[in-house]
């Protein structure tokens, strides 16, 4: 089912830009036509997908201020059919600036996927760390949002955190924003505390959480630094096969079911 997909946590080192690419990736891989936004100035989601965002000569910032179109602006990832980036880099921070005077500044991004998410199975987010324009532009185009959370001694504080902010944005910016699920990354099946935090979290969330654990992993850590997702740097890694049966997962997902679970 085509659907727009913000990966999202206010909360850093999470595992956010890891699972961006490498779910992306694995759906491409399975057949579905993909479409990553980085929406993070930093701009990690881009060269972790091999493209180098020094010599970029249009971005996703050059679509949010209306100078260019996505046929423009999208990157074929090499060696993945089906798989398409807007990259971005450093300009991407100006963005903030100039869109505060822009009139329908936080929906600068739906309008760019308002033709462009027929095209794609998948349209997939990376949004930065925070609270802020870019992240709002990600939440207002969204039709889900899916929550990575590392297994840690704060990740229920920082995903109490963000449910507040997506009910925002759902009252005042986007109704339809539904949550499409919450992963665990960075599983040490070493440490009762990794166990405790996945509990925790499932007595709060219950069918929001994902089956799926993604494991602490070097290889998963490593593939970045190569430009390469995780299923060409290591496909039979631990780490490969959790994001491909996380993407399966998310292929499965009845979208209508989860909005109706999230306003119930």
């Amino acid at each position: 089912m085509k659907r727009v997909i913000a990966v999202t946590n206010q909360k850093g080192g999470v595992g956010k830009t890891t699972t961006n690419i490498n779910l992306a990736t694995c759906l491409a891989q399975a057949g579905k036509k993909v479409l990553v936004a980085d929406m993070d100035p930093q701009g990690n989601t881009t060269s972790g997908l091999g493209v180098d965002k020094h010599s970029l000569d249009r971005s996703i910032y050059n679509l949010l201020i209306g100078e260019s179109y996505l046929e423009e602006v999208a990157v074929k990832i090499d060696g993945i059919e089906g798989l398409q980036l807007l990259p971005a880099n450093i300009n991407l921070s100006g963005a903030e600036i100039e869109l505060i005077d822009m009139q329908q500044r936080e929906h600068r991004l739906k309008n760019v996927f308002s033709n462009a998410k027929y095209l794609f199975d998948f349209i997939l987010i990376d949004c930065p760390p925070s609270l802020n324009i870019l992240t709002l532009n990600a939440l207002c185009s969204a039709d889900t949002v899916l929550v990575p959370i590392q297994c840690e001694y704060y990740a229920l504080e920082g995903l109490t955190q963000l449910m507040h902010t997506i009910g925002l944005v759902q009252k005042k910016l986007n109704p339809r924003l539904a949550i499409e699920g919450v992963v665990f990354t960075m599983y040490d099946a070493r440490t009762n505390l990794s166990a405790q935090v996945v509990d925790e979290v499932k007595s709060h969330l219950e069918e929001h959480v994902y089956k799926t654990i993604i494991p602490r992993n070097v290889r998963l850590s490593e593939a970045p630094s190569h430009g390469l997702p995780i299923t060409l740097y290591a496909p039979s890694s631990k780490g490969a096969e959790a994001y491909e049966q996380l993407a399966q997962e998310v292929m499965a997902k009845d979208i209508f079911a989860s909005r109706g679970a999230s306003r119930s």
